[in-house]
């Protein structure tokens, strides 16, 4: 992969940034726009921004750009432990190795989470969500099959997560950059072990609390859906987090990000005027 002009300084590709020597690249330059770190959602790795970091060369040129595997996942090892402080560690260690300054947190689906909890602990500029709800509703579908989850049944219950992700809506180009065969259950369960340990009472408290600090913190959060949200889901999502906006991605599925490349790189290139502060994200 090359950066966005002869003038950037070349990418350092398959490179262990941090403590816990998570994999990936960096590309771009530093300048007054906040760097953009990208995190994939879980069983998937770096491959799936690829369209929307080429989309992003021609909408936001030479933008600084973090990418990384998961723990985990790619190159990446796997922690002790993955609950969503734990990612958010080693992750905040590999922006401190490569010196970034408040970057714009982008994060798939669960990484949506670990995104929201690393800029309620750590400097950033705002958090990007990619098609993560805000609420506990897959928590439920969690502890409600949890025997199966955690047992023999992981393997005939996964095809149909898969299946409700919809990657079969995605541009075959598209579709190759993800991985579909059966994940390690280890990893999917270190990832889940929260949703499916704790009680829901206190997930629930773990949520409101979480959003109890971005939104005392004011900082930008732009959620982009693969789907419509009811005006009911919207007006919740503004009691929590008065500052969050909502931009739709039509019949993308899970996976906005590869199902529009250019759309998404233009909600991203929004975030290069934030400072810290809301901004409204077009529509």
């Amino acid at each position: 992969m090359t950066t966005a002009s002869h003038h950037a300084p070349p990418a350092a590709q398959g490179r262990a940034f941090g403590t816990a020597g998570l994999g990936g690249f960096l590309q771009g330059r530093p300048d007054d726009r906040p760097p953009l770190v990208l995190l994939h959602g879980l069983t998937f790795d770096h491959r799936m921004w690829l369209p929307a970091i080429n989309a992003l060369r021609g909408r936001d040129p030479e933008r600084q750009v973090l990418v990384l595997d998961l723990p985990g996942h790619g190159d990446s090892p796997r922690l002790p432990a993955c609950d969503p402080e734990d990612v958010a560690a080693a992750v905040a260690s590999a922006v401190e190795h490569v010196g970034l300054d408040r970057p714009v947190m982008v994060g798939h689906s669960i990484a949506a989470v670990i995104a929201s909890v690393y800029a309620g602990t750590y400097p950033t500029r705002g958090v990007v969500n990619v098609d993560q709800p805000l609420d506990t509703s897959f928590l439920h579908l969690l502890q409600a099959n949890r025997e199966v989850i955690t047992g023999p049944g992981f393997s005939q219950l996964w095809p149909a997560i898969l299946a409700s992700m919809q990657i079969d809506v995605l541009p075959e180009t598209a579709q190759r950059l993800l991985s579909t065969e059966l994940p390690r259950q280890d990893v999917v369960l270190a990832y889940w072990r929260q949703g499916l340990e704790l009680p829901l009472a206190d997930m629930e408290a773990r949520v409101a609390e979480g959003l109890a600090t971005l939104r005392r913190q004011q900082l930008p959060y732009m959620i982009i859906a693969g789907h419509d949200w009811d005006e009911a889901a919207v007006r919740r999502l503004h009691e929590s987090l008065p500052q969050a906006t909502v931009s739709v991605v039509p019949n993308s599925g899970h996976f906005p990000h590869l199902a529009d490349p250019d759309r998404f790189a233009q909600l991203l290139a929004v975030t290069g005027q934030w400072r810290g502060s809301p901004r409204v994200a077009p529509q």
